[in-house]
């Protein structure tokens, strides 16, 4: 836990990080478990590559270097593994945070109270509405709404949500009509989508082509020439290369694949 402590402390943004990917940890706890995990997992990879030296009859003083790399490698990936949740909780709060904004509008162009509106709100569809759900709570809890607000927004992974909680809590500070902020914030949000849909539009294209050389006529080529050239060479062509092939493939189609995924806006206009 020592240990622990130490690292979790040289890491002060690490607790809010906890808090906006919901994980409900202290921070020296995520460090120490994430550490156990890397030390597991350099220890079986360091044990499996001992196990191939032995067999190379390569001194087996190599597994230290190896398992120093291998841990300096897996620790930094599992202790960032709180920045994947957090991009993930806000991409799954984008996709949703027109709609919750515009019901949230809704119910107060239909003459309802702000907090009655984020009760409402708060039992919506979609991710957005866990952050109405904790809004309410804290104000059940004795908080201002102001407070609840500025607590939700400083912990709120979406830029969109935090874009619209600010321009709430803005506004009832200031003392304006909230229903013309949010309306007019929520337009601004939805003309920002249709940008990013135009622009991934554009990156689709690129990729398109980038796929269409890279996984369909390279290795159509590629193995057509192969067979060619080894019927002139009488080089003999087994399975074995074939499924190497095969495998290199797969590994280009799951890549592409997991590109065009990250690519891709998640948008609910």
């Amino acid at each position: 836990m020592g240990v622990s402590k130490r690292i979790s402390d040289s890491m002060p943004d690490l607790k809010k990080k906890l808090l906006m990917a919901h994980i409900n940890k202290k921070p020296e706890e995520y460090v120490g478990e994430r550490l156990k995990a890397a030390l597991m997992g350099s220890i079986t990879l360091a044990f499996a590559a001992g196990l191939l030296i032995s067999k190379a009859n390569w001194p087996m003083i190599m597994v230290v270097p190896i398992f120093l790399v291998l841990f300096g490698i897996l620790f930094p990936l599992m202790l960032s593994s709180v920045n994947a949740l957090i991009l993930g909780r806000a991409k799954e709060i984008d996709k949703d945070v027109l709609f919750s904004g515009r019901f949230l509008l809704i119910k107060l162009n239909s003459g309802k109270p702000l907090l009655q509106a984020f009760e409402d709100a708060s039992h919506s569809y979609g991710v957005a509405s866990s952050y109405f759900k904790e809004i309410v709570r804290e104000i059940q809890l004795g908080a201002s709404i102001e407070e609840a607000l500025d607590k939700s927004t400083e912990f709120c992974p979406s830029e969109k949500m935090k874009r619209i909680l600010f321009q709430i809590n803005n506004s009832l500070k200031v003392g304006i009509d909230v229903s013309r902020v949010l309306e007019s914030i929520l337009d601004e949000i939805s003309n920002n989508q249709l940008i990013e849909l135009q622009r991934y539009g554009k990156k689709l294209n690129s990729f398109t082509l980038f796929y269409m050389l890279t996984a369909v006529v390279v290795p159509s080529l590629g193995i057509t020439m192969l067979i060619i050239v080894s019927s002139f060479i009488s080089i003999k062509i087994d399975n074995t290369i074939f499924f190497v092939i095969l495998f290199f493939l797969i590994i280009i189609e799951l890549f592409f694949i997991s590109l065009f995924k990250s690519v891709r806006p998640r948008l609910n206009i």
